[in-house]
């Protein structure tokens, strides 16, 4: 059954990209995805990179300061953080309070026949219900995740400055040393596809629930776990292709 629900939701990735080049769009359905997307889930995005800024920068410092390398605090928050934490922190967020949202909503209307009369109105689904999700998410994901790596940052500069006496000036300076304009654009490439698998997922799960009001729940709860795994397994691959390849 998992096999059959992720292979439809592989087919349904191309049947969005295949209605985009054909221009099948509602701009008007994607602002307000955009709103559910964007604003909506600012203040957990904020919490969540601000909290795991601040932790990460306690582990870190706490082991560099045994071998005097505290000044290297910025760059190993930069290398560890920047490239991999806010990207994946950001897209998990929105996985399981907007992915989640997308199965319920589309599973829900799956049961109640609701779906079916949208070919009734000639109207196709997939312009209508998944493709304004998928724009919105590959819009909003990786601007949430800038967001957030700005406030994990500061977190970091907070930690670095009111617990181990570490100028500000030095922490950003550090991480601007490490982190390249390159590995900017390497997060949001990272965020874009991260939001293209959270809105696929759930409208994908949403769009193949059968049953009953039960059935929606654990559609629901399945598109985020499949989107959580799929996105470790994307970052993975992204990470093997774009940065330092292993030594054989």
């Amino acid at each position: 059954m998992w096999i059959l629900r992720f292979s439809e939701a592989v087919l349904l990735l191309g049947q969005v990209f295949l209605h985009l080049l054909q221009g099948k769009v509602y701009h008007r359905k994607i602002l307000e995805h955009m709103v559910t997307a964007g604003p909506a889930s600012v203040s957990p995005v904020l919490m969540v990179n601000g909290f795991a800024g601040m932790i990460f920068t306690i582990q870190t410092a706490r082991e560099l300061a045994q071998y005097g390398g505290l000044n290297a605090l910025g760059g190993a928050f930069a290398l560890a953080f920047c490239r991999e934490l806010a990207p994946i922190l950001t897209a998990s967020i929105i996985a399981g309070q907007v992915g989640s949202a997308f199965a319920a909503e589309i599973g829900a209307m799956r049961i109640s026949e609701q779906i079916d009369a949208l070919y009734m109105l000639k109207t196709d689904p997939i312009d209508y219900l998944v493709v304004p999700r998928v724009v919105a998410c590959c819009f909003m994901v990786p601007v949430l995740t800038i967001i957030g790596l700005v406030t994990g940052i500061a977190g970091g500069v907070l930690v670095a400055t009111q617990f181990y006496q570490l100028a500000p000036e030095v922490f950003l300076e550090s991480v601007r040393n490490f982190l390249n304009t390159s590995d900017l654009f390497i997060v949001l490439l990272k965020s874009f596809i991260f939001g293209t698998l959270v809105a696929v997922m759930g409208c994908a799960w949403g769009l193949t629930t059968i049953g009953g009001v039960r059935d929606v729940g654990e559609s629901a709860t399945a598109a985020v776990v499949n989107s959580w795994v799929s996105i470790f397994v994307m970052d993975f691959f992204i990470s093997l292709l774009l940065f330092d390849k292993p030594v054989f």
